[in-house]
């Protein structure tokens, strides 16, 4: 036997046999990514495309099915209780949706981590003031901090994220605390204390820099939370004044006739439900990622 037959005669490499594997599996993990930008889309370009007053009613298009004919065209997902389109209030409530949600988890971001990184770096008594507060706040569940703040206060959008933000930083701070402790012994923060760098500046540069990953990756499941804690203090009628629409306040609008006209509320309910998940599934990504990464 020749070397040449050794050669013909050898399998192939394992790896080109698991490349049709991995080429299968990327459509499905890029999925929730698609439907996550279409939902984005939709909340932008949506409201320029379909006309909606959520103050008007009409008797003779009440409790129409999907696909039927109105004054103002066709209806795709039917009509509710008083003639409103259903299709017109899953567009402008996924707008709703995205604005409270980015604004709770910015603000909550902000805070928590500002709040969590100073403690974890500076100890003593600015960890005991973040830590104290930080277990005060997670003795009540933070839709019931919500629940209240939003009973208590005039309705606005303004309401909500200030409501669901008091409770929502305590998850930032906590990571940012866990994370700036570890990261605070490590060679090169101790070379620049060596070298004279102020305490503020070490903190923005040689440790805050590796909050990012893992903040991102918080941001993302705090998102899905936030979305859907709005909708459920939406749905008990709190905090969003009645010409805001909301995907909570379309679904508690359909509760009388679920068994007549069950459109009212499925198709919100569904682009809440897909929305929530698919935001889910992308932050598990990430904090699987970050995870790995800063072991």
């Amino acid at each position: 036997m020749t070397q040449s037959d050794v050669l013909v005669a050898e399998p192939k490499p394992e790896p080109e046999a698991a490349a049709p594997v991995r080429r299968h599996r990327r459509p499905l993990a890029a999925l929730p990514y698609v439907i996550i930008g279409i939902y984005l889309l939709t909340a932008f370009f949506g409201p320029m495309l379909v006309d909606y007053d959520p103050v008007a009613t009409s008797v003779k298009g009440r409790l129409l099915p999907p696909g039927s004919e109105t004054a103002t065209g066709t209806a795709w997902l039917g009509t509710d209780g008083v003639g409103r389109d259903v299709l017109a209030q899953v567009v402008y409530g996924a707008r709703t949706s995205f604005i409270i949600g980015i604004a709770v988890v910015f603000l909550s971001g902000l805070i928590g981590v500002a709040l969590g990184a100073i403690a974890g770096y500076f100890g003593r008594l600015p960890d005991m003031a973040v830590s104290r507060t930080i277990d005060v706040l997670m003795a009540f569940p933070g839709i019931l901090l919500a629940i209240v703040i939003s009973g208590l206060l005039e309705r606005g959008m303004h309401v909500v994220i200030i409501a669901l933000s008091v409770g929502g930083w305590v998850g930032f701070a906590r990571l940012s605390r866990s994370i700036t402790m570890s990261t605070r012994e490590r060679d090169w923060v101790d070379a620049a204390r060596i070298m004279g760098v102020s305490k503020p500046a070490t903190l923005t540069r040689h440790i805050a820099p590796f909050l990012a990953g893992s903040v991102i990756a918080l941001a993302t499941i705090e998102l899905a939370s936030a979305v859907l804690s709005e909708a459920a203090l939406s749905f008990l009628g709190l905090g969003l004044p009645p010409d805001v629409v909301s995907w909570g306040q379309s679904i508690a609008n359909g509760r009388d006739y679920l068994a007549t006209a069950w459109w009212i509320t499925v198709f919100p309910g569904l682009a809440l439900t897909i929305l929530v998940i698919c935001i889910g599934l992308v932050g598990d990504k990430l904090t699987r990622r970050y995870t790995r990464t800063r072991d």
